[in-house]
C-alpha cells in the first residue's frame, strides 16, 4: 500500500482550513492532513514535527507572513502552494516564478489541479530558487528582475533583459532568449504579455510578444515587419500597426 502524502495547512482563518482540508479528503485519497496553523511560530512547530510533502501556506498570517515560516526552515523540502486573497502584486510575482498558488474564495477547480501539481513534482528540487525570486518581485527588488520559465522536464531562471521574443503556438509559448536557445513553456501567451508589459515589451501581433530593446527598425512594407537585432522579422498585425508606430515615436 503506497504511503499517503502529508499535507500542512497554515492560514489564519479557521474556515479557509476547514474547507481545504475537507476539499483535499473528498479529492484525494493519497494525501493526509497532518497539522495547522494560523501564526508563524506554530507554523514553523507543526512543520518541523510534521516534516510534510506539501504545504498550504497564507502570504498574510498572524505574528508576520508565509514569508517569515520559510526563513525559519531553510533548507525546506516541501512542495509549496500559497494560499492568498487577490493581490495584484502577490499574483504577478508569482506568476514570475512559476509557483502554485490557490486564490480566495477558494474554487474547487482550481484547488484539484494546484494540488495535483504538487503531487507530480514531489520527487523535483524543491522551491527555494522560485520563492526567491517571489519574494524579490513582490518587494520591488529592482536589482533582481529575474523570471522562472518551467517546462516539462526542467525549470530555468531567466533574466528578464535577456528576453528577446516570444511566440505563441495555441496553448504553448515559445521563448526566446539571448545566446541562448529556447524555452518552451505550456502556457498561453496572453499571460505573459500581461506579466511583462511594464518591462518594455509589446504585443505586434496575436502570435508574438517582443522586447522594445531589441528591435532595430520597422519595415512598412508588405504590411510591415519589426526587424529585431539579430536580422529576425516579427509580424506586425495591421490593426496594431499605427498605435505601434505611435509608441515607437515616442522613445
Amino acid at each position: 500500500m503506497m504511503e499517503k502524502k502529508k499535507v500542512v495547512i497554515i492560514d489564519d482563518e479557521a474556515n479557509i482550513r476547514e474547507l481545504n482540508r475537507h476539499l483535499l479528503l473528498d479529492n484525494f485519497t493519497d494525501v493526509d492532513v497532518v497539522g495547522e496553523a494560523d501564526c508563524v511560530d506554530d507554523a514553523v512547530k507543526v512543520i518541523e514535527l510534521t516534516q510534510p510533502d506539501i504545504v498550504l501556506l497564507d502570504i498574510e498570517i498572524k505574528g508576520g507572513t508565509g514569508f517569515h515560516v520559510l526563513q525559519r526552515l531553510r533548507p525546506y523540502s516541501f512542495k509549496l502552494i500559497f494560499i492568498t486573497a487577490f493581490n495584484q502584486f502577490a499574483i504577478k510575482a508569482i506568476k514570475f516564478s512559476a509557483l502554485d498558488y490557490i486564490l480566495k474564495p477558494v474554487n474547487e477547480f482550481e484547488f484539484v489541479e494546484a494540488i495535483s501539481n504538487a503531487l507530480k513534482r514531489i520527487d523535483e528540487a524543491n522551491d527555494e530558487a522560485q520563492v526567491d525570486n517571489f519574494i524579490a518581485h513582490y518587494g520591488k527588488d529592482e536589482q533582481r528582475k529575474k523570471m522562472v520559465l518551467r517546462t516539462s522536464d526542467s525549470m530555468h531562471i531567466i533574466e528578464i533583459n535577456d528576453i528577446m521574443y516570444c511566440k505563441s503556438d495555441n496553448s504553448y509559448t515559445t521563448f526566446y532568449i539571448k545566446d541562448q536557445k529556447e524555452i518552451v513553456v505550456s502556457k498561453g501567451i496572453k499571460e505573459y504579455a500581461e506579466l511583462l508589459e511594464e518591462y518594455r515589451f509589446i504585443r505586434p501581433h496575436q502570435s508574438y510578444l517582443v522586447s522594445l530593446d531589441y528591435i532595430q527598425r520597422i519595415d512598412k512594407s508588405d504590411g510591415g515587419f519589426i526587424i529585431l537585432n539579430n536580422g529576425k522579422e516579427i509580424p506586425v498585425s495591421s490593426r496594431r500597426k499605427q498605435s505601434l508606430l505611435q509608441l515607437l515615436d515616442q522613445l
